[in-house]
């Protein structure tokens, strides 16, 4: 179906105001990093300033060690119980993988508390495995429920035909399967990513140790001691958010792709 030349106008102005409206509070942000104020120098110095004061070298890559581990685990995991879950047909499917969806319906609030006296008794608070597991199991209860829903949608003729040509499961999940579920598995990549750099609540939680603050977490102090103006915490605010919005250049492309094969089937 073609659609006339203004209804093509009146499509983009109306996504140019969403733009907009998503825009503007970031310009705003940006803005405000670069301008001058007390014990700020201004401009892109701003940004070295934060950097030294906030001590975010450090809680950054506390971030990035997390989120890779998180990610690739999670990830790992996902894909195959998601092709399990997708697939193949075994006794008690349907209540294990409600169990799964269990897991991704709770609130860390809901489970943060008993969680950390659990770990306690294990002597694993305030190390980084306190901050990693909650969130890979997590973030498998979601990416289980999401591979799960492209495998079964996709993943049909290609699993019958590996089997006809005498690849085990093994072999076809990750010769066959995997590469053309390519698309969907970087969106779950992007949004482990995300989920997991912006976590506040879980490291917060779990580790006390100075060593052991995430970005977010780092920001979040940074405020505590810096109040004299807004600048410096906004540029605090785009060194955190920044590694999210590389991820997402870098990976728009397969994200865009994802999410238009899962919205089309």
């Amino acid at each position: 179906m073609r659609t006339s030349r203004s209804e093509t106008l009146v499509n983009y102005l109306i996504l140019g105001i969403f733009a907009l409206f998503a825009l503007a509070p970031l310009a705003t942000l940006l803005s405000s990093a670069l301008g001058h104020d007390t014990g700020a120098p201004g401009g892109v110095a701003n940004f070295a300033t934060a950097w030294q004061q906030g001590h975010f070298g450090r809680s950054m890559l506390t971030s990035i060690v997390v989120s890779v581990v998180v990610v690739v685990a999670a990830t790992t995991a996902s894909t195959m119980t998601g092709y399990a879950f997708g697939t193949m047909g075994f006794r008690g499917s349907t209540p294990v993988f409600y169990l799964f969806l269990l897991g991704m319906m709770m609130p860390s609030e809901a489970i943060v508390v008993p969680l950390y006296f659990d770990l306690r008794s294990l002597h694993m608070t305030d190390t980084i495995w306190a901050i990693v597991l909650p969130q890979t199991a997590q973030s498998i209860a979601f990416g289980t429920f999401w591979l799960r829903t492209y495998f079964r949608t996709s993943s049909r003729e290609l699993v019958e035909a590996a089997r006809l040509d005498g690849l085990n499961s093994w072999q076809t999940l990750w010769r066959i399967v995997a590469p053309v579920g390519r698309p969907s598995i970087l969106t779950l990549v992007v949004l482990e990513f995300m989920w997991t750099w912006n976590e506040f609540l879980i490291p917060l939680v779990m580790a006390s140790s100075e060593s052991l603050r995430t970005a977010p977490l780092g920001l979040a102090f940074f405020q505590g001691q810096y109040t004299q103006g807004f600048t410096l915490l906004a540029a605090g605010a785009v060194i955190v958010a920044l590694p999210v919005v590389i991820a997402y250049v870098f990976l728009q492309r397969h994200f865009i792709a994802g999410m238009t094969e899962g919205a089309v089937k």
